[in-house]
């Protein structure tokens, strides 16, 4: 079986203290399981995709611009990938198994090439990091399952800035979509 690492959204908008739609402490302490994680899928030549949230300034045509601050603007500090997680994505960008993917909606499937990229290289399971556990990564996963990957979630791996979200989505990739919780 063939597997990738969907790294969603892991930046300091969404994870520094400072950040404009931060999880604060709960990403934080995320970071170095996502980091190992991240490194290991690298060093075992697994697929690893950096699906990032990407805004333009002032769009009020996007639905979120309703829902949230702005956030992950592109070119600015906020949408650059948080601590060790950014490094692992420095040491090892250009490597042909190693992917920055651009997206614009919750899921990283969502008008990106991601599945296109998953089914060349002939992946079946998929393993999920992140935040926010409730938002991007549940949407990421309920499209995963419903192209019939096998789903992942990596416990230690994904935060919230909603605890009791966060508690649910767990629940819900489980006992809904029929991934594997670890």
């Amino acid at each position: 079986m063939k597997r990738a690492l969907l790294n969603i959204d892991y930046t300091n908008d969404f994870v520094a203290e400072d950040g404009a739609l931060t999880c604060g402490k709960p990403g934080q302490v995320i970071e170095p399981y996502v980091a190992e994680l991240t490194n290991q899928f690298i060093k075992d030549g697994d697929f690893v995709v950096f699906a990032v949230d990407v805004h333009e300034q002032d769009d009020p045509f996007h639905p979120e611009s309703k829902l949230f601050p702005p956030h992950n603007i592109r070119g600015t500090d906020g949408r650059t990938l948080y601590g060790n997680v950014r490094l692992s994505y420095e040491a090892n960008k250009g490597h042909p198994n190693v992917m920055f993917l651009d997206k614009t909606r919750y899921s990283a499937f969502a008008g990106t090439e991601l599945e296109l990229k998953l089914r060349e290289r002939g992946i079946t399971e998929l393993h999920l990091v992140g935040v926010c556990t409730d938002i991007c990564v549940l949407h990421t996963a309920v499209e995963a399952y419903n192209a019939g990957y096998d789903i992942v979630i990596h416990k230690d791996g994904v935060a919230s800035f909603n605890e009791a979200g966060h508690e649910w989505a767990l629940g819900h990739f489980e006992s809904v979509l029929g991934a594997t919780v670890r």
